[in-house]
């Protein structure tokens, strides 16, 4: 009886033995890990995540995944794009990248696997800068978005940074930085702003001579969300065929220009034409459509009938024949 007793014992143990090395073996199988993770579109050096950026996960267990986190923000991905070694995922473009864990996370039916992973914000967006005219060693201001460590440069030249946020940036403008372009480089990438340091007729002011007269009505609109250049852009409701008029002056400085350009919306779609130096009334080889969204529009003066002896006047006439509200940005030559 003693010896059954010993026997019946012995036997529960070693099954019990068995099945804690079956589980063991189970959760080893089922065991998760973060190997690496790359760009899906190109092959980068980069160590750092970018946001609004397809990645590619490799390890292993990934076929149960129930979840991804970066930096704490829980992350849309398709399931179809899960392997167990592989997943493809997307960086949610509001994934904070300050004050934040640098961390993925990848919870699967096995667990939870992590990995050190610094998000960067998408590459910069230049919006603006003011005032165009900025001498060298004058300050000027930038706006625009995702300025994370910023570096400017004018022409290639780097200019010197007095402060920055991620949205404005207040720097010394370098020597030489006339007719040349300002260009924002952070760590994810880099923008430049299409408008030429020193080319500005209108900015958020007019520069002499030139101005448009009281009489048509106009207004300016401070606004740094709604304008296109700066702050301050013009505002007039335009009758059918009427028009808004710069007023008269004369600048022979247009040799070292290529042409003119200007920034124009309306509420609605309409359409005007340029007049320049008095002519091209009626001319609709000059008309520009418009719409909700500013456009930037350039005439080079082999378009304007050639280039003139001096810049004199810049006038726009409605060409529906409708009423609209016309808005206008940005006034300036161009120099390429």
């Amino acid at each position: 009886m003693k010896a059954n007793f010993i026997k019946f014992f012995g036997l529960l143990f070693v099954v019990a033995l068995g099945l804690t090395v079956s589980c063991n073996n189970d959760d080893a199988a089922g065991a998760q890990d973060i190997e690496k993770l790359r760009l899906a579109t190109k092959k980068s050096k980069k160590k750092d995540g970018l946001a609004n950026n397809m990645y590619i996960i490799r390890g292993k267990g990934f076929n149960s995944t129930k979840k991804i986190y970066f930096n704490n923000v829980d992350t849309y991905f398709n399931s179809t794009l899960v392997t167990d070694n592989v997943i493809f995922v997307t960086i949610d473009k509001n994934t904070p990248y300050e004050n934040a864990p640098s961390e993925l996370k990848v919870v699967t039916d096995g667990g939870t696997a992590t990995y050190s992973f610094r998000i960067l914000p998408p590459a910069p967006t230049v919006k603006s800068f003011n005032p165009v005219n900025v001498a060298d060693g004058e300050q000027f201001t930038i706006y625009g978005s995702y300025f994370l460590d910023p570096v400017v440069t004018v022409g290639g030249v780097q200019a010197e940074i007095v402060s920055s946020t991620l949205t404005e940036i207040k720097a010394v403008m370098p020597v030489g930085s006339n007719h040349k372009y300002i260009t924002v480089t952070t760590p994810s990438g880099a923008s430049t702003w299409n408008t030429a340091v020193g080319t500005a007729i209108y900015d958020d002011v007019f520069y002499s001579p030139w101005t448009i007269e009281a009489w048509n009505n106009h207004s300016y609109l401070t606004s740094l969300t709604d304008a296109y250049q700066g702050t301050t852009f013009i505002k007039k409701n335009i009758a059918g065929w009427d028009n808004i008029q710069g007023n008269w002056g004369w600048d022979e400085s247009v040799s070292q220009y290529t042409g003119i350009h200007f920034a124009i919306r309306s509420d609605d779609a309409g359409k005007l034409v340029l007049i320049f130096n008095g002519t091209g009334w009626g001319d609709a080889t000059r008309a520009v459509t418009t719409g909700k969204e500013w456009k930037d529009y350039k005439f080079t003066w082999e378009q304007l009938g050639g280039r003139p002896a001096a810049l004199q006047n810049i006038s726009f006439q409605e060409f529906t024949g409708s009423a609209h509200n016309y808005y206008f940005d940005n006034i300036g030559y161009t120099v390429d």
